[in-house]
């Protein structure tokens, strides 16, 4: 009897999945992807359908760089601070530990000051987004300005924990503006950065535990993401709240692309059981949207963009560019990268585009270093010879 019970029991998972559904409204959304892979998202990109991609990415697209992320065992930020005898590896993050103890994050802020590496593949690759017309924002929880460097201006991103472009004094009662240059000065000098006007810290405008993040955070996330059509994640573990949150924002139709070493911002348990919920399902019989490409974040870059035959950068993708020309060049390359595949052509072709992009940004990262330290090692050669000039009269 108990079995039959059981075996006849109305309220099944199905049964249950349906009905929270209904009630809460999360019912799953339409299908777009035709196939939950890298090749899906490309031939979606190149459909003509997807027009406001939003790419939220961490510290792991800037690895590659030669600047550390924070939680990776052995080579992150957290593990290797023990030189700051810290009472534990977020404090030099802590607002209220850094009024007391500034010197730890001035120290390391010298070793990772922004200016002193270049932007990856990936930084990159999101400024093509830029330039097709296709990134409505990017959302950052670097501090590094490396999208900045890399052709994001403000309007394309939000730096949700902040950043080293702007500093302010820390008294509420003052708050005046300092410069990246006028930091960038202090900090190599080794001076703690005092305000000119009443003697209080000065601090890089950069978000630390204790903080509120910046409202436009707060503004822009209601109005970008409800008409996402593609979202991006790259770099980030996902686990810092309320950045993490932001994957459940774009509507239940909306693809998500995770590339990262490993699956994260997975739902938990009980919510992925029934299927609704905002955080990623890759592996459950019932996904439908979400999509793990797990690689290093330039490797991924790199084989979308050679998915997508970015190999001509013409330009031709801008916000002005004639909807019926850009459709007929999506079309054609979407067709010449399926001829390219039957006959085997190499695909190294369409990486094409966007490493020489970075090649030539690269070289103009170079060219003025090398414009800036011949400056600077002219003027002090001036000065030099008028102290060395001054002296000689005196003597």
């Amino acid at each position: 009897k108990r079995e039959k019970k059981i075996r006849h029991a109305p309220f099944s998972v199905d049964f249950l999945r349906s009905l929270f559904s209904r009630t809460l409204g999360l019912s799953p959304g339409e299908k777009v992807l035709d196939e939950l892979t890298l090749d899906g998202v490309a031939r979606y990109i190149l459909s003509g359908k997807c027009k406001n991609i939003i790419c939220m990415v961490g510290a792991g697209i800037s690895t590659s760089a030669g600047i550390p992320d924070f939680r990776s065992p052995g080579t992150g930020l957290y593990a290797n601070l023990q030189k700051y005898n810290l009472p534990y590896p977020e404090a030099i993050f802590q607002i209220d530990y850094f009024k007391k103890h500034p010197e730890p994050f001035f120290a390391l802020a010298r070793e990772l000051y922004p200016g002193q590496f270049k932007p990856t593949v990936c930084h990159y690759f999101m400024r093509m987004l830029k330039d097709k017309g296709l990134l409505t924002r990017c959302y950052s929880q670097n501090i590094d300005t490396l999208e900045r460097v890399a052709g994001l201006e403000g309007e394309d991103l939000i730096e949700a924990h902040g950043t080293f472009h702007t500093s302010h004094c820390v008294s509420f009662l003052c708050r005046k503006e300092y410069s990246m240059d006028w930091m960038q000065t202090k900090i190599f000098s080794e001076d703690i950065p005092k305000c000119d006007s009443c003697g209080s810290l000065v601090k890089p405008d950069i978000v630390f535990f204790g903080e509120n993040l910046p409202a436009r955070f707060f503004t822009s996330m209601k109005m970008d993401f409800p008409r996402c059509d593609l979202l991006i994640i790259m770099g980030t573990s996902l686990q810092v709240q309320p950045f993490a949150s932001l994957v459940s924002r774009v509507s239940n139709s909306c693809p998500r692309l995770l590339i990262n070493m490993e699956k994260t911002g997975q739902s938990e348990f009980g919510m992925g059981l029934f299927s609704f919920g905002g955080g990623m399902d890759f592996d459950s019989d019932k996904a439908y949207r979400d999509v793990a490409h797990l690689s290093t974040c330039d490797d991924g870059c790199m084989a979308l963009a050679e998915l997508l035959g970015w190999k001509v950068n013409t330009g031709i993708f801008s916000h002005r560019s004639d909807m019926l020309f850009k459709s007929v060049i999506y079309i054609f390359f979407y067709f010449f990268l399926k001829l390219c595949l039957l006959h085997e052509m190499s695909p190294l072709l369409f990486q094409e585009e966007l490493e020489q992009m970075v090649k030539r940004e690269h070289a103009l990262i170079d060219s003025k270093d090398a414009k800036k330290k011949d400056k600077e090692a002219s003027q002090n050669s001036k000065s030099t010879g008028a102290e060395a000039g001054k002296s000689d009269k005196t003597e």
